[in-house]
């Protein structure tokens, strides 16, 4: 398929008059990253269904993905096909406790409507997936976890169907999206971020997997910096994974920096136990499952497996990062400094430590962060 030249269209524009870019999923972690790496040089129509994104630097627009037509009327369905340029498709359903085929609607039936708007525009379209398709679950795993089992198929189909679009594409294949890797902040609390937490407190007396399984994690900025650079280079025809790869943290470093962390405020927790993943299913779930096993540490410890099982890998993913035209590559030190500070904001925030770190604490961290 050939590619779309973006670069030349992008350099006709002037300050004034930028091409229309239209987003979905603008208001979560990776779409308020990515305004702010596209508003200076696009004009940002955000569709948007439940939250609103309230950024007077984008325009918003009702929408549904369940629906035909993505629920548009028909006056902004004819209003965007004439006045879009090019879309980035960043809306799915990550809530892995939806019913599977409400999760499925949103991920393959949204993506399908979002191409047949991309096509009636001419727009190419820049679909960001998950880098964790390559992590398919095993038939025990789907039946134990309905919800990411369907979040990762449908992910995979709608892959397959961008493919096969009437109009050039690219997808991106992000890993897990941490906050900004220089405040720390996100838009939202993920799953991952929560588990990180309950470690920090002390919370995780075992978790599912082995210390040197790789978790693969990115800062929110560093994603949206080569989204940008693929989109003003007018990149299409190719698979973008925006992920760590080699640098990516193994769980017991992981681990490490949270304990390491946690010390900064009081005692250092208790390390949980790092179970293989083949006791985790012929032994600890099982097991929780029981009728005498607590409600609350049962679906805290299933949802922390459920996770861990699609975040974590053996291997290392492939990267684009420093590629040409996408973004920079990033360390294992940027790595574990941005967890630092992801977990600095996530303790100052609802559900955090919610307690000043101890006066000796400021110095020796600075120090490690230098390192």
């Amino acid at each position: 398929m050939p590619a779309f030249d973006a670069s030349s269209a992008f350099n006709a524009f002037n300050a004034s008059d930028r091409p229309t870019l239209l987003l979905t999923g603008g208001s979560g972690v990776l779409g308020r990253a990515l305004i702010e790496e596209l508003a200076p040089g696009f004009r940002i129509v955000c569709l948007r269904h439940r939250t609103g994104v309230a950024d007077p630097r984008v325009e918003e627009v009702p929408a549904d993905l369940t629906q035909p037509r993505l629920g548009l009327s028909p006056s902004d369905l004819a209003r965007l096909t004439a006045d879009v340029d090019l879309v980035v498709h960043s809306a799915a359903a990550t809530n892995w406790k939806a019913a599977p085929e409400a999760i499925w609607r949103a991920n393959l039936d949204g993506t399908a409507a979002v191409l047949d708007l991309a096509a009636r525009a001419e727009a190419p379209v820049y679909h960001v997936s998950t880098a964790f398709v390559a992590n398919p679950l095993a038939p025990e795993e789907q039946r134990r976890f309905p919800g990411a089992a369907a979040y990762l198929a449908s992910k995979t189909a709608a892959e397959q169907a961008v493919r096969e679009a009437a109009v050039p594409t690219a997808i991106l294949r992000p890993s897990v999206v941490m906050g900004d890797s220089r405040t720390g902040r996100i838009a939202g609390a993920q799953g991952l971020t929560r588990a990180l937490g309950a470690i920090v407190k002390g919370q995780v007396p075992v978790l599912p997997g082995a210390p040197d399984a790789r978790i693969d994690m990115v800062p929110q900025d560093v994603v949206a910096r080569a989204v940008g650079e693929l989109l003003r280079a007018g990149a299409t025809g190719g698979e973008y994974w925006l992920t760590a790869g080699t640098q990516a943290l193994s769980q017991g470093e992981v681990v490490d920096v949270c304990l390491e962390f946690a010390e900064g405020y009081g005692p250092r927790p208790h390390p949980p136990r790092l179970i293989p993943l083949e006791s985790v299913h012929r032994l600890l779930l099982p097991l929780i499952e029981g009728p005498s096993f607590p409600e609350s540490l049962r679906r805290r410890f299933h949802t922390y497996a459920e996770l861990l099982l699609v975040f974590q890998r053996a291997l290392p993913f492939d990267s684009s990062l420093g590629a040409p035209h996408c973004g920079t590559t990033v360390s294992r030190d940027d790595l574990r400094q941005a967890l630092v500070r992801n977990l600095a904001a996530w303790s100052a925030g609802p559900g955090g430590l919610r307690r000043a770190p101890r006066a000796s604490y400021g110095a020796s961290s600075a120090r490690r962060l230098a390192s």
